[in-house]
């Protein structure tokens, strides 16, 4: 199974920016499809973000246009760029993946907190 590994979490005043990274230890070309999702403290995990591997994304609601989700085929990346971050952005967020092109099963990665603070 790929294993994901989340980074670029951290402090961040409200209003700022952060870029998150989600490593996998194969191709993400084989990996379809790829989603952040995150989960604030005593609430349930949702998604943030989704793209497939031809390129279609899929934004929560009312988050796009704030999030930017693109696939770095290079480096096996699947980035997250956060703009504009509120108080309530804050939370741990998850990469996960579904791989053998999207017919094998679901890998998570540890997580990586996000904090906005005002």
């Amino acid at each position: 199974q790929v294993q994901l590994v989340e980074s670029g979490g951290g402090l961040v005043q409200a209003g700022g920016s952060l870029r998150l990274s989600c490593a996998a230890s194969e191709s993400i070309t084989t990996l379809n499809p790829v989603g952040w999702y995150r989960q604030g403290l005593g609430k349930e995990r949702e998604l943030v973000a989704s793209i497939t591997a031809g390129g279609n994304t899929n934004y929560g609601e009312s988050l796009k246009g704030r999030f930017t989700i693109a696939r770095d085929n290079a480096r096996n990346t699947v980035i997250l760029q956060m703009i504009d971050l509120k108080l309530e952005d804050t939370a741990v967020y998850y990469c996960k993946a579904r791989d053998k092109y999207g017919f094998g099963t679901d890998a998570w990665g540890q997580g990586t907190q996000v904090t906005v603070s005002s």
